[in-house]
């Protein structure tokens, strides 16, 4: 976006949802107070754009002003993004007590920062003006009039979050009244009532928005913490009372346990609301940007997480999938595809014949419906998940087991003779990590021996070393993620261990699995398997 001076919608889109109804993001400020996220300026510039390409309406940047990073991520804003849908939120204070808007430093950079929508934090819990401001009931007041009316002069949009609303309603509803009043009639086209302690239940929220809504008139919002686990389902509690602005972050990111999280609160309002939220096309998007963000503040995406989780379509037990598989719709309340995610099917030791023949398609096996055939299949991996394998999490050692049944023969690439890893204390202190492998490929006895920075490293290493120049199809595969689970047993170190292994190569990743007594044995199957699978997506025809 090119550089304006211009106050009014200086980032003004053409496609952007109906101003009726707010999709508000504050990702970039409250979610980046999660513990464990630091965003980079350029960090919150990518968000930026996927929050825009998601499609949300106003997408508040952070405090110019308060800090460096914030005032320079506004600056390049202007200059580098082109929003298509999004309106630039500038957060910030109203006027310190005593002093004139006009003369504040912290209200200069809000206008400064030339965002065309601004949000301030006013207090509307009493005892919080008397104590944390230090100022009378009828200045906080002031602050808010002079701050709105200042900003409106130099046409600017401007929201009011009553921090503490909720709270501050329930000690001295009045007072908490009279502040969104105030904050009104100044001219915030949004008041936002703010459960910022979290604590807050969803009858109590429709309760309190309905009846606020109706004493002062004015246009309410929501922004909820998720402190008792119901940030979402008070946000909706506060739509259904009126509220018509919502305030989230992506993936719920925030203080302490979280905010209302962004993904499920727009599902909820274009599914099972029916209320268009975001632009056409775009609720598809939806997995893709909710992992893409994740990415980028270096949290792996919750597995779990409503609409978007990997698990969120997942099917585990057989009679789910007997019932899904003649209407996926008797155990989904939604299509995936809807919101861009996929069903998938876990075969574990509770998998019937159903999950298996759905696995085998989802894997683009078909089983053709051979009722012997799945029987044997679904004997073999009660067997091996009783050993302590487990299938759910490594979908390309299940799909070689399928396969062996399917061909009625394990394709082998190669015949190991034997292996071994070393593992050598030096007196310095230093460990050093020495890997043989010994096997036989295209006729030919190949030995070879290599160190790594630990003793499965040192395996495939070697096992690499071995077989590249007979199959440099290997040549593209990288071990992405290392996994080791010690299984519940009496045997302390002896105990079982199952290790799940993730490699990728140009075109996509898969996850083997491997169990034994310890875990260099378990890891070697993991490797064995990871190495199989690659070359048979390869194309590779075996030699042995």
């Amino acid at each position: 976006m090119s550089a304006t001076t211009g106050a009014t919608d200086a980032n003004d889109a053409t496609d952007r949802p109906d101003d009726g109804f707010h999709v508000f993001d504050t990702t970039l400020r409250d979610g980046a107070q999660r513990e464990g996220i630091n965003l980079t300026v350029a960090d919150k510039l990518t968000i930026a754009r996927h929050l825009d390409d998601f499609g949300v309406g106003f997408i508040e940047g952070g405090w110019p002003g308060a800090n460096p990073r914030d005032t320079e991520f506004f600056r390049r804003a202007r200059q580098e993004i082109d929003f298509r849908h999004a309106r630039l939120v500038a957060f910030g204070a109203t006027r310190r007590a005593g002093a004139r808007a006009e003369d504040d430093p912290q209200v200069a950079a809000l206008l400064d920062s030339q965002a065309p929508v601004v949000t301030l934090v006013a207090k509307s819990h009493d005892r919080h003006v008397e104590l944390a401001l230090r100022t009378t009931l009828d200045e906080n007041l002031a602050m808010i009039r002079d701050t709105v009316r200042h900003l409106r002069a130099h046409d600017r949009r401007v929201f009011v979050d009553c921090e503490h609303f909720f709270d501050g309603y329930r000690a001295n509803p009045g007072y908490a009244t009279e502040v969104v009043r105030t904050a009104h009639e100044a001219g915030a086209d949004v008041v936002v009532l703010c459960d910022t302690n979290g604590g807050m239940l969803p009858a109590q929220v429709e309760a309190v928005v309905r009846t606020v809504r109706a004493d002062t008139g004015a246009r309410l919002g929501i922004h909820a913490q998720d402190d008792t686990g119901c940030a979402v389902a008070n946000t909706l509690a506060a739509v259904d009372a009126g509220a018509t602005h919502v305030q989230c972050t992506a993936n719920g990111y925030g203080e302490r346990v979280g905010n209302a999280n962004l993904f499920p609160v727009v599902a909820a309002l274009e599914l099972k609301y029916d209320r268009r939220v975001l632009p056409p096309g775009k609720l598809v998007e939806m997995t893709r940007i909710s992992h893409a963000i994740a990415e980028v503040v270096n949290l792996t995406p919750a597995t779990h997480q409503p609409y978007v989780g990997l698990s969120a379509f997942a099917h585990k037990a057989g009679l789910h999938a007997s019932a899904i598989k003649v209407d996926p719709d008797l155990y989904q309340h939604i299509d995936p595809e809807r919101v861009g995610n996929t069903m998938r099917m876990l075969v574990s030791d509770m998998a019937g014949r159903a999950s298996v023949e759905l696995k085998g398609k989802e894997l683009g096996i078909d089983l053709g419906g051979d009722r012997e055939l799945i029987g044997r299949i679904v004997a073999r991996v009660k067997e091996r998940e009783l050993a302590g394998y487990s299938y759910e999490a490594a979908d390309a050692s299940f799909e070689l087991l399928m396969r062996e049944e399917v061909e009625g023969r394990t394709r082998r690439y190669y015949r190991v003779e034997s292996w071994r890893a070393i593992v050598e204390d030096r007196p310095d202190g230093t460990h050093a990590n020495e890997a043989t492998v010994k096997l036989w490929a295209k006729g030919e006895r190949i030995v070879a021996t290599a160190e790594g920075n630990g003793p499965v490293n040192a395996l495939d290493r070697a096992l690499r070393s071995a077989l590249e120049r007979i199959y440099p199809q290997l040549a593209s595969l990288k071990l992405t993620d290392y996994k080791v689970r010690i299984l519940e047993g009496s045997l302390g170190t002896g105990s079982t261990t199952r290790v799940l292994v993730s490699t990728s190569d140009e075109s996509g990743e898969w996850s083997t699995v491997g169990v034994g007594e310890n875990v260099i044995a378990a890891s070697w199957q993991a490797l064995d398997d990871a190495y199989a699978y690659g070359l048979r997506r390869a194309g590779v025809e075996p030699n042995e």
